[in-house]
């Protein structure tokens, strides 16, 4: 197996709801209500994207921007792709 791709994002915490709002530079954005305290937000990004992807939680990895807003994430058993495509467009891919 390869090296994944990876789905670049740009993270607004403390926002008034858990949204993905368009593309910023590249990256998805995503507004999401937690704070950037104490992991709390990253937890919150990986249930919101894992429900919208409709995967579980585990099956979401930040690979980078623990600490910052602009991560990286990959999604086992989803290519970048499909990743990019299901939070833009708002419905899961199809299950091949």
């Amino acid at each position: 197996m390869g090296t994944q791709e990876c789905v670049a994002l740009w993270i607004r915490p403390r926002s008034s709801v858990d949204a993905v709002v368009g593309e910023r530079e590249g990256a998805i954005e995503i507004r999401l209500q937690a704070p950037p305290v104490d992991g709390a937000a990253n937890e919150a990004l990986r249930r919101f994207v894992a429900q919208r992807l409709g995967v579980a939680p585990r099956a979401v990895t930040i690979v980078r921007g623990l600490t910052g807003r602009h991560k990286a994430i990959t999604v086992e058993g989803m290519a970048a792709a499909g990743v990019r495509a299901a939070l833009l467009g708002g419905a899961p891919p199809p299950v091949s």
